[in-house]
């Protein structure tokens, strides 16, 4: 296949790549072609500067792909906005030097002509295509100076316009870029640990090509391409891009790790539990490129407003020549209109919160996410995993056997349920950790679905699981220690059943945790204007009243179905609630679609996530107060900048009108308010982290 591009090497060091395209143009979209470039595995950062037609690239390994992908990508041209590019700057600066120096009429005629072309030429198309817009207003002005023979109004207008528009681009195109710094680099291979004649070997693997199970080896330095848990090392494991948690992480066997973090320090095997385009990375992406391309309701509006005053500012236009009985007022109307400021502060604001968000491990999906958030005033949450862990921890330890004890009881079960990552046997493990965890040899463990595990110890046969299992299955007695497990049962606890050589050995009572910080996330919700916290739970009505009770939650709805969650929400909404629904279960999917927003936790389903609007990159309930609080001063920016533009504007049209302002006093003030805007929205909101 024919190469597009001729690149060649001016200069190489360790890691570091200068190259050479010709095919670079003063056109080409450098943000566009650097996002291509830095999104390939191997590669730490890249400069593009199409002036000298180089790229540098600092990269890790595989020049040669690297060159390889330069010279087949497509370099793109960045599309103007109205016809502006950098060069026509050139040529109204130039023009607005030149002009007053030259003697001859009919060249100053021609220079100022020549380097308003673009933006008459704009006009006159816009016109054609699309009516009366701000544009078109624009070319007017510039005309109107032109008929009148003031080419320093009409070159100081031009560059004003073509300065301002190609700073607006470039806010909005550097706001883009702010979130794509989310959608991190794809990761092309993994090295893959497989045993061939009971010797294990390493091998490299495309991403595309792993299967579910699979053992993936990542060392330091290295990106994990994968979602799954830790069978083997241990590592610090640097999580920002995910969490947005600075410091590094320890992770050692039993922990989960995400894909698109780094290995910083050590070596580790991790089980593949997601793989290609099912990992959290590729999800983010998608969701990503969907939130650039989303227009809220409210940016709808403000273009439709803008584009509705552009026969306002041509009236006051016409006023301005009966008022002052010249040109020179016209053209210095015709300079000031809303479109500008009013079309983009909105999404640069959206986007810029959905950056500092993302960086903070809250992916909001879209500006229409925020605005929803924005307005919700009830919340309602799902008990288990949403405001508890979700995650079991050891409560009680009950021995029955005669000559065991607690501690041996926890080590018997620990050294068999070490080797699963079911929530069960992490809680086991972990609280055998806590207590010095003894590992008790035993034979090969065999894992019965539905079940639980059997294995040998001592000669003895160890079934660990179920009542069903234990009692049906495997025909041990139970009738002595019935008040004992029915008080556990009672106090709402989970139950672990061990056997050892056809006797009970005991149970280990377990327990969903509350989690530590969610009385203050609940204050923080309502101190945003939320004005009803509501909890759904499956559990019965004393047990639910006692965490609402707790947690000072307004409405509960306990003994829910799945299927009761959606109907609930639906009559929230009926009753006139603007409902934010989070939860983390695949039957809580529906309840995050009939949600006016849908918040999913970290460690929920994969289709819960799909289904929510808003998903928690990090295990913490804080974020949901925080995304709130997000949304709301986003949407309080939005508002202020509405009134700004507004206020201002029309400040700037009646000293117009009124011949208070010349054509150029006009356009600077027009076009630094919106460069000030937009900066203001770039910059976007603070919160509390």
């Amino acid at each position: 296949m024919k190469q597009k591009n001729n690149v060649t090497i001016l200069h190489s060091c360790k890691n570091r790549v200068r190259l050479r395209v010709n095919e670079l143009k003063e056109t080409s979209d450098i943000s566009y072609i650097e996002a291509s470039i830095a999104e390939l595995s191997n590669v730490n950062n890249v400069r593009v500067n199409k002036y000298t037609k180089s790229i540098v690239i600092e990269y890790l390994s595989q020049l040669e792909k690297i060159i390889e992908f330069v010279c087949n990508l497509d370099l793109k041209t960045k599309p103007k906005v109205h016809g502006i590019s950098k060069a026509d700057i050139y040529k109204a600066g130039a023009s607005l030097v030149i002009e007053p120096l030259l003697a001859s009429p009919k060249l100053k005629a021609a220079i100022s002509v020549y380097s308003s072309a673009p933006i008459l030429l704009d006009g006159l198309k816009e016109f054609k295509n699309d009516g009366l817009t701000s544009r078109v207003l624009e070319s007017m002005a510039v005309g109107v100076s032109l008929a009148r023979k003031d080419y320093l109004a009409a070159n100081s207008t031009n560059l004003m316009l073509a300065l301002g528009e190609y700073m607006e681009e470039s806010t909005v195109h550097k706001s883009d870029d702010l979130i794509k710094e989310l959608a991190k680099p794809n990761i092309e291979e993994v090295w893959v640990e497989t045993n061939q004649n009971g010797q294990k070997t390493l091998n490299k693997v495309k991403t595309q090509n792993l299967s579910k199970g699979d053992i993936v080896v990542v060392g330091a330095g290295e990106n994990i391409g994968i979602d799954g848990y830790i069978v083997g090392g241990e590592a610090s494991v640097n999580q920002v891009s995910m969490t947005g948690e600075a410091e590094p992480v320890m992770k050692k066997r039993g922990d989960r790790v995400i894909s698109g973090t780094i290995v910083e320090e050590g070596k580790i095997k991790i089980w593949a539990e997601n793989v290609g385009s099912d990992t959290a990375t590729a999800r983010i992406k998608e969701y990503i490129q969907t939130s650039l391309n989303e227009k809220s309701s409210i940016g709808l509006k403000a273009t439709k407003l803008a584009d509705s005053l552009v026969p306002v500012t041509l009236s006051l236009a016409g006023i301005s020549y009966l008022v002052n009985k010249n040109t020179d007022s016209v053209a210095s109307v015709l300079q000031a209109d809303y479109s500008c400021a009013l079309k983009l502060a909105t999404p640069v604001s959206f986007k810029s919160s959905i950056s500092k968000a993302g960086r903070n491990g809250i992916l909001i999906k879209g500006a229409k996410a925020i605005e929803a958030l924005g307005a919700a005033d009830t919340f309602v949450f799902d008990k288990t995993g949403t405001l508890t862990k979700g995650s079991l921890a050891v409560v009680g330890i009950y021995p029955f056997k005669d000559g065991m004890n607690e501690d041996e009881l926890l080590n018997l079960t620990a050294s068999a349920e070490e080797h699963y990552f079911h929530p069960v046997a992490e809680a086991i493990v972990d609280a055998a950790r806590k207590r010095g965890f003894d590992h008790i040899h035993h034979d090969e463990v065999e894992f019965i679905v539905a079940h639980g595990v059997k294995t040998q110890m001592n000669t003895k046969e160890v079934v660990i699981g179920s009542r069903h299992f234990l009692e049906d299955d495997e025909k041990i007695d139970f009738s002595k220690h019935e008040k004992t497990i029915q008080d556990a049962l009672n106090n709402g606890l989970t139950l672990l059943y061990i056997g050892y050589d056809k006797e009970l050995a005991g149970v280990i009572a377990m327990k969903d945790e509350m989690r530590e910080n969610t009385k203050n996330m609940i204050a923080k919700l309502r101190k945003s204007g939320v004005k009803q916290i509501i909890m759904l739970t499956g559990d019965v009505e004393l047990k639910a009243k006692e965490v609402a009770d707790e947690l000072g939650i307004d409405r509960f709805y306990a003994d829910c179905l799945p299927t009761d969650k959606s109907r609930i929400i639906e009559e929230l909404k009926s009753e006139g609630a603007n409902v934010a629904f989070v939860g983390d279960g695949i039957n809580d999917a529906p309840s995050l679609t009939k949600a006016n927003v849908g918040i999913s936790m970290h460690k929920g389903a994969d289709i819960a996530k799909a289904a929510a609007d808003i998903s928690l990159l990090k295990d913490d309930i804080m974020s949901v107060a925080i995304a709130k609080e997000i949304a709301v001063k986003t949407m309080s920016l939005i508002g202020s900048n509405f009134k700004l533009t507004v206020g201002i504007n029309s400040a700037i049209l009646g000293a117009a009108t009124f011949g208070l302002l010349n054509p150029i006093s006009t356009a600077v003030l027009h076009n630094g308010t919106t460069i000030w805007l937009l900066l203001n929205s770039m910059k976007g909101i603070k919160f509390e982290k």
